[in-house]
C-alpha cells in the first residue's frame, strides 16, 4: 500500500459510511411497511449510492495523484542531488565519472559495459602506473639550506669507539637550572617526565670535562622502526627493550621528523608549537649517560655498545607536514622527504620496516582509528569510497604522485595508500642502500619469534642474548567478510627493473593494497 493510500483510505471509508447513515431514507428504510412502490425507492436509493461512490472515487483519484507527484518530486530531488550525497563520506577534490566497482560475487552476475569496472579492470589500471621513475633526490645543501639552524646542532662525523651516533655538546652551566623543564615531550608523557627527574639529579656526574669547557653527550637513534602503522612495531620495540644494549631507550614513537618539529601533533587539529631538536635530543639522553659512563670507566661492562633508537611508524611514509607551510611550489608531492633529512644527518642509520598483509593492516587500522560504529559493512563501504577515489586519481596522474596526494589522503575514508608499501620503500632506497633496511613481515613475526629476533639483532650487530621462553605476539587476525574483502587486495608483479632491489618474496606479494 502507498503512503497516499494509508493516509486517506481511513479517513475516507469513514465519511462514506457516515454520509449513508445520516440520510433519511437510510434511517427509515425496513421500519416502514411494503409499498406498491418499493421497486421506485430501490432504484432511487441505487441511484445516490453510485452518485455517492463517484464523489469518493474521485477523492481517491485526487488523493493518489497527489501522492505520486509528492513522491516523484522528493525522487527527483534526490537524484539532482546524487553527487553531493552518494556513498563518497567526505567531499572529492575530483571530478568522480560514474563507476560501479563489483565485489567477486556481483561480478559474476553483472552485465559487462563501459560504464562498469570489476576489480580485474583497476589493477590492470594501476598496473600499467607502476613504472617507477626513480624520484630525483635533493642536493644535500638544499635539505640543509630547508633549517640551517637545525643542521648546525648536528656534527659531521661521530665519536669513534661507539656504537650509537654520539658528540659532545658544550653545555653552559645556565642551562643547568632550568634542565629538562621546558621540553616539550615531558608534556605529553609522564614516562618521560619522571626519566627526565631522574636525569636531572645525578646529571652534573655524566658531564665531560676539559680545560674550563664543560661538554654532554648527545645522542641521535642507530636505528629507527620507520612503519607501517598497524603492523606490529610497538611490540618489536617493547621486546627490543628487554635487550640490555637497547633499554635504555624512553619514548616509542615521538614523530618528530614527520611532525613535531614542524609544530603538528595531529594535523587536524592544526599548529600546535614547533618541538626543538634540542628536546627531541634529550630522549636519547639517559642512553647517553650510560654511554658516558661506559668511556669514563665508571661502569662495569662495555657501555659503548649501547644502541639508541625510536620507533615512530609514521617516518616511513608520512609527508603531510610540507603541504602546511608556505610555499609557493605547485604539486601533489612533497619537494622533501623524511628520509632526506635523517640520510643528511646519519647517512649510516638502520632502518628497520615492519609489513603486514595490506588488508588486515587497513581493516586493523579502521578498527583503531574510528570511534563509532564500526562494522565489517561500514568498513568495506569506506575502502569502496577509498578505492573509488584512487581510481579517480589514477585517471589523471600517476601511481606515485596519487600516494603522496595530501588532498586526496584528507578525502579518503580510510587510509588505503599506507599499505602501497612499493611506493614509500623505493622513495628510502634513493637515498639508503639496500643492506641498511631490513623489511620484516608480521607473519613471519608471529610464526616465528625466535627465527626473527635474532635477524634484527643479527641486522643491529647486537649479541643475541636468550631470556628464555617468550609469549608469541598475537598473529594477524582474520579480517570479517574475507570473502567479500578478498577483492580489494591488488598484488602486482614488479618490472624487471625491480629484480635487482628486491629479493626478498614478501615484496614481489605486497606491491599495492
Amino acid at each position: 500500500m502507498s503512503l497516499s493510500d494509508c493516509k486517506y483510505g481511513s479517513n475516507t471509508h469513514m465519511d462514506y459510511t457516515h454520509s449513508l447513515h445520516s440520510l433519511p431514507m437510510a434511517e427509515n428504510y425496513g421500519k416502514r411497511p411494503v409499498r406498491t412502490s418499493f421497486e421506485v425507492n430501490t432504484n432511487l436509493d441505487i441511484k445516490w449510492s453510485l452518485r455517492n461512490l463517484r464523489s469518493i472515487s474521485k477523492v481517491k483519484v485526487v488523493s493518489f495523484l497527489m501522492g505520486l507527484t509528492l513522491t516523484f518530486l522528493i525522487t527527483a530531488s534526490y537524484i539532482l542531488t546524487w553527487d553531493r550525497k552518494g556513498l563518497l563520506l567526505t567531499p572529492s577534490p575530483y571530478q568522480l565519472r560514474p563507476v560501479v566497482i563489483l565485489t567477486s560475487t556481483a561480478a559474476a552476475e553483472a552485465p559487462s559495459g563501459n560504464d562498469l569496472i570489476d576489480m580485474k579492470l583497476l589493477a590492470k589500471n594501476i598496473s600499467s602506473k607502476l613504472e617507477y621513475t626513480p624520484r630525483k633526490v635533493p642536493d644535500e645543501k638544499d635539505v640543509v639550506g630547508t633549517d640551517s639552524n637545525l643542521f648546525s646542532v648536528f656534527p659531521r662525523h661521530f665519536l669513534h669507539g661507539i656504537k650509537s651516533p654520539c658528540w659532545y655538546e658544550e653545555f653552559s652551566s645556565e642551562r643547568s637550572t632550568d634542565l629538562y623543564r621546558r621540553n616539550l615531550f615531558t608534556r605529553r608523557s609522564k614516562t618521560f617526565k619522571t626519566v627526565c627527574d631522574h636525569l636531572r639529579t645525578n646529571f652534573q656526574q655524566h658531564l665531560f670535562h676539559r680545560g674550563s669547557k664543560v661538554f654532554r653527550l648527545r645522542c641521535l637513534p642507530y636505528f629507527y622502526i620507520i612503519g607501517q602503522p598497524k603492523c606490529g612495531t610497538t611490540d618489536l620495540f617493547h621486546r627490543l627493550l628487554l635487550h640490555p644494549e637497547v633499554k635504555f631507550n624512553t619514548m616509542k614513537e615521538p614523530h618528530w621528523w614527520t611532525r613535531r618539529r614542524f609544530g603538528y601533533i595531529r594535523f587536524k587539529d592544526g599548529f600546535q608549537e614547533s618541538f626543538p631538536v634540542e628536546d627531541y635530543l634529550d630522549l636519547f639522553d639517559l642512553a647517553a649517560q650510560n654511554i658516558q659512563e661506559g668511556i669514563s670507566g665508571n661502569a662495569s661492562g662495555d657501555h659503548r655498545t649501547l644502541i639508541t633508537g625510536e620507533a615512530s611508524a609514521s617516518t616511513m611514509w608520512d609527508n603531510q607536514a610540507w603541504s602546511y607551510l608556505p610555499s609557493d611550489r605547485e604539486g601533489a608531492k612533497p619537494p622533501f622527504l623524511a628520509q632526506d633529512f635523517i640520510h643528511t644527518v646519519q647517512p649510516g642509520a638502520k632502518i628497520l620496516i615492519m609489513l603486514r598483509d595490506p588488508v588486515e593492516r587497513l581493516y586493523s587500522d579502521y578498527l583503531y582509528f574510528t570511534t563509532a560504529n564500526k562494522s565489517a559493512e561500514d568498513f568495506h563501504q569506506k575502502v569502496v569510497g577509498s578505492v573509488y577515489l584512487f581510481q579517480s586519481c589514477l585517471s589523471e596522474g600517476s601511481l606515485r604522485s596519487c600516494v603522496y596526494n595530501i588532498s586526496l589522503f584528507n578525502s579518503m575514508p580510510v587510509r588505503l595508500h599506507l599499505g602501497m608499501y612499493i611506493i614509500f620503500l623505493l622513495d628510502w632506497l634513493t637515498v639508503f642502500n639496500r643492506e641498511q633496511i631490513l623489511v620484516l613481515r608480521l607473519e613471519d613475526y608471529a610464526a616465528n619469534l625466535e627465527v626473527t629476533i635474532k635477524k634484527v639483532f643479527d641486522f643491529l650487530s647486537a649479541l643475541c642474548r636468550s631470556r628464555g621462553r617468550q609469549r608469541s605476539p598475537n598473529g594477524p587476525s582474520l579480517t570479517p567478510g574475507g570473502e567479500q574483502m578478498g577483492t580489494w587486495v591488488l598484488c602486482f608483479q614488479p618490472p624487471e627493473t625491480f629484480s635487482g632491489n628486491f629479493t626478498n618474496p614478501l615484496i614481489i606479494n605486497w606491491l599495492v593494497c
